[in-house]
């Protein structure tokens, strides 16, 4: 007996692919199927086919999916939702005109963020983040990382990581947490950049290694953030303790972030906006994905990553939505799907590719996560619509109507037909 099933499926895109991300021209395969069906058992997905070749009486519950759309829970790669103090008047500021660097040298900046992160309680850090993972499974996020790198000293950088911890364990979107110490040098270690240093490799990795907190470490490789040497003594600590790498790489300038990251072995290089040829490359061969942040581009009014480029060199790319207060202040991975759309050159199959067993492949998830497959974890969504294409053709507005995380229906709307 199936637990649930979902049957007469108008598109079921199941973007089967085994347990690895998709690269090159196989992006553009996302294992459609129509009139079909989706079982689910003890929260694994148990048959995926026709729908003539499931018996739905033999079902704890069977919803009908005809005339709608049915895809694999997204996967978000690129978080910083835990944090306290939103900037909307540093935002104004900017959209007046003001630069990030005047507002930087005014004491805003990542420097507001810090210091009402500092400030605030464990308890109000996870009924923030609590609101934004709402936000985030509204959308059809249904794993979520999220990186610390708001606290910037020993105690609150654990503080951060601990609401991390806590969270996985109060909301049903599932949580990879990551360690971001090394995000930017904290503007009370301004003139003690190698004391600060020495507290990541000495005080807060052994820390997070040994209890456990975070998954990964990742760092900020950029001009005024943290330089290659450090960001390999970083990761190479960090790898002696267990944890494993991602990288903020190439956001602002070809500073070889990709190539330390390919170097590395690094499950993820995020931003990539001035990735070179040597990046591409070498990333390619490693089996780094390529995570791109369209959301950052249209905050920041910046030119967008070249998806072309990345695709056609055959590296795995995905999306995420790298939802901050300061670059990115959005949760909506529909939204990103469509900004790839309408501003990166990315075919509709290359993006659901992107979002989902990408995604997963980003976080070392793919052989679990990010596609319809017997024996996959349960994650999926159902939206109001005929087809795909409609979800990012008709941008701006949730199709979303179900949502299943470990076999469970966590989430439904009623909306009219669009």
């Amino acid at each position: 007996m199936m637990d649930l099933v979902f049957y007469n499926i108008s598109q079921l895109v199941t973007v089967a692919s085994g347990d690895s991300a998709r690269a090159g021209s196989a992006m553009r395969d996302v294992g459609l199927l129509r009139d079909a069906a989706v079982g689910i058992k003890d929260g694994r997905i148990a048959y995926v086919g026709p729908s003539d070749g499931i018996d739905i009486s033999d079902a704890d519950r069977s919803i009908s999916a005809m005339g709608k759309t049915v895809l694999p829970g997204l996967v978000d790669s690129h978080t910083h939702l835990v944090f306290a103090g939103a900037r909307e008047e540093e935002f104004a500021r900017r959209i007046a005109g003001a630069t990030y660097a005047e507002i930087a040298a005014s004491g805003g900046g990542i420097n507001t963020t810090v210091k009402a992160t500092r400030a605030a309680s464990k308890v109000e850090l996870t009924e923030y983040a609590l609101h934004r993972l709402d936000s985030c499974l509204a959308f059809g996020a249904t794993t979520v990382e999220i990186k610390s790198g708001y606290g910037l000293d020993f105690e609150n950088e654990i503080k951060m990581l601990e609401v991390i911890s806590e969270l996985r364990d109060l909301h049903v979107v599932e949580i990879v947490p990551t360690f971001l110490g090394a995000h930017t040098i904290p503007f009370d270690y301004k003139d003690r950049r190698e004391e600060y240093l020495r507290i990541v490799l000495e005080e807060m990795l052994p820390e997070v290694a040994a209890r456990s907190l975070a998954e990964y470490c990742d760092v900020f490789v950029e001009k005024g953030a943290f330089t290659l040497e450090e960001a390999r003594e970083i990761f190479t600590r960090a790898r002696g303790l267990g944890l494993k790498v991602r990288v903020h790489a190439d956001q602002i300038t070809a500073g070889g972030g990709s190539e330390l990251a390919a170097s590395m072995r690094a499950s993820s290089a995020d931003h990539l906006d001035h990735i070179s040829d040597a990046g591409i490359a070498q990333m390619k061969d490693a089996g780094t994905v390529a995570t791109l942040l369209p959301g950052v581009s249209l905050f920041l009014g910046e030119p967008f990553p070249d998806a072309r480029r990345l695709i056609e060199a055959g590296l795995p790319v995905a999306i995420a939505t790298d939802a901050n207060p300061g670059s990115c202040m959005s949760e909506n991975m529909q939204l990103m799907m469509s900004l790839a759309a309408l501003q990166m050159r990315m075919t509709m199959e290359e993006i659901i590719v992107a979002s989902t067993i990408n995604a997963a492949a980003a976080l070392d998830r793919a052989a679990t996560h990010g596609s319809i497959e017997v024996g996959k974890q349960a994650d999926l969504l159902m939206f109001d619509t005929p087809n795909y294409q409609r979800i990012l053709y008709h941008y701006g507005v949730n199709h979303l109507t179900t949502v299943v995380k470990n076999g469970r229906v966590v989430m439904e709307r009623h909306y009219a037909s669009a």
